[in-house]
């Protein structure tokens, strides 16, 4: 098995992690999909970068109908991607570099090929029969209930062998497991247990809130904001998400985790701001970073972003750990969202506010979302529910790591078309030394530097004038830092000393600032280090 990294038993409180969807990220075979082995030749890059772990998408074997999330043998590498032991020659080339490696987890539903699934529709009667979740038919030989698959249509499908249904709460190949059945949790114990003795570091569990539904299948109630929303959106899910049980599946995961020092448990969760804390557990702990993606969800001004980071941290249990999310493999790319030019203001933002800050590959380039024409779609949501804008592969798109025609990426024919030619890419921004990359990047290394940007206290302070601004502190060294969410330039005042570190224009060297005043230019951000008092 793979050697460890030192146990640093909270070692997530000082990391950046970044995610990578191996199928995008390097191709090494030429076959227009990424795999392990592409993912090894841009360790350096990782390295260079300054990122602390990396956490995967799904790399098991798959049908691959939804990215992976299909899984057909949880202890096995699917051959698109490589071998088991390819797998252990990437983690120990991983941990030689000083990086941590984080995998998904897929708990809630397995592939319909999947071997318990193949033996659970054989019949009533097979071992495995109550492994995933069926239900007679109802009086008319329909579905049980209401209850919507989030792909579209009902969440139920009839299987002739067994004369029921079974529930699949995305598409139709995706059975869900039943989590009320103990041999089942024993089952995906032994699976984490499979990873984690070969020396990965943690889990980001998948669709953490949907694990358990309600036992008296109890129809959900029509959404009353449903007017414009795709189909399966029109009922609230009050029945089949973040049931109350499900923090107890969750505590039985973290329970895995627990019995190996020094592994991380994050996780997709779901709800209002409001709702994060219980996720973090209380008498029982559950998730050390539930996901938090109210920075993605937010609208792109001082005020707003104000009030979204208080409310985040007033919704922190006591001695829970925030944590930051700009980026995902079915979020939309920010960047498209707010632009270049303000982009670099949320670098700034995510690697300072306290927490553990959470990016996507590509991010740190500031890409966008890549158009991808109909007759190219990929993803199962785009197809099963057109038209509403769900569509996930402008953000799968391969990685663009230079600037000729397949990007760097591949000899072959991308799986997913790319970016246009001259679009960002990580080439010629490492020879730019004013890009964004170059500023994630000094970022990165200005919170290795300084444990008070890491592990400090966060104070905030009241945004004016467009300006959002906040202060870091820790055993006597403080930091400001102050953001100008507007296109032109703002004056903004503080008290005391220091000097200024670094702007996101990256032009301004290190050197004394004004006394408590400062002049920011349209989309600039600063960090100013005070001086002592």
């Amino acid at each position: 098995m793979t050697a460890m990294l030192p146990d640093e038993s909270l070692w997530w409180r000082s990391a950046s992690i970044y995610e990578i969807a191996p199928i995008s990220f390097q191709d090494s075979d030429g076959d227009g999909k990424g795999d392990l082995g592409g993912l090894m030749s841009r360790i350096d890059y990782l390295k260079w970068l300054g990122v602390d772990a990396v956490w995967l998408t799904p790399i098991y074997k798959s049908p691959f109908r939804d990215f992976g999330y299909d899984i057909s043998d949880y202890c096995s590498v699917d051959p698109a991607f490589g071998s088991i032991d390819k797998f252990d020659e990437l983690l120990a080339a991983l941990h030689q570099a000083g990086i941590r490696l984080i995998l998904d987890l897929v708990p809630n539903h397995t592939a319909d090929d999947h071997e318990w699934f193949v033996e659970s529709r054989s019949s009533r009667n097979s071992a495995k029969a109550d492994w995933y979740i069926w239900a007679d038919a109802a009086e008319n030989g329909g579905p049980p209930n209401n209850w919507l698959s989030r792909f579209g249509g009902s969440a139920w499908e009839w299987c002739e062998a067994r004369r029921q249904y079974y529930y699949h709460s995305f598409l139709v190949e995706q059975p869900d497991l039943n989590w009320r059945n103990p041999d089942v949790r024993a089952a995906v114990a032994d699976v984490m247990r499979f990873w984690l003795d070969r020396g990965v570091d943690g889990f980001r569990v998948d669709a953490s809130a949907v694990l358990i539904k309600d036992a008296h299948l109890r129809d959900n109630p029509p959404n009353p904001e449903a007017e414009g929303k795709p189909p399966p959106q029109r009922q609230t899910p009050v029945f089949t998400d973040d049931r109350p049980e499900t923090m107890q599946c969750i505590e039985f995961i973290r329970g895995v985790i627990d019995e190996y020092p020094g592994r991380l448990l994050c996780g997709e969760v779901q709800g209002k701001t409001d709702r994060i804390g219980h996720f973090y557990g209380t008498e029982r702990p559950r998730l050390h970073l539930p996901l938090n993606f109210v920075l993605l969800d937010t609208p792109w001004n001082a005020f707003s972003l104000q009030a979204a980071i208080d409310a985040y941290f007033n919704a922190l249990p006591e001695g829970a750990w925030p944590v930051w999310v700009i980026g995902g493999h079915d979020k939309q790319r920010i960047a498209s969202k707010i632009g270049e030019a303000q982009m670099r203001l949320l670098a700034m933002l995510l690697m300072t506010l306290k927490g553990t800050p959470f990016l996507y590959m590509g991010d740190e380039i500031g890409r966008k979302r890549v158009s991808i024409p109909p007759d190219l779609v990929h993803d199962p949501f785009e197809k099963l529910v057109p038209g509403y804008g769900l569509c996930r592969d402008p953000e799968r798109a391969p990685m663009r790591w230079d600037g000729s025609v397949n990007g760097g990426f591949t000899k072959g024919r991308p799986w997913l078309p790319l970016d246009p030619e001259g679009s960002a890419n990580v080439s010629a921004q490492q020879s730019d030394q004013r890009s964004i990359l170059a500023l994630f990047r000094a970022l990165m290394s200005l919170r290795h530097e300084h444990a008070c940007l890491r592990q400090g206290h966060y104070e905030p302070l009241r945004s004016q004038n467009s300006v959002l601004a906040f202060k870091r502190e820790q055993n006597g060294e403080e930091m400001l830092i102050a953001l100008n969410i507007a296109a032109e330039p703002r004056k903004w005042h503080w008290q005391g000393r220091g000097h200024l570190l670094l702007s996101t224009h990256l032009d301004r060297t290190s050197k004394p600032a004004p006394d408590a005043s400062i002049l920011l230019r349209g989309n600039e951000g600063v960090i100013i280090a005070l001086e002592p008092r």
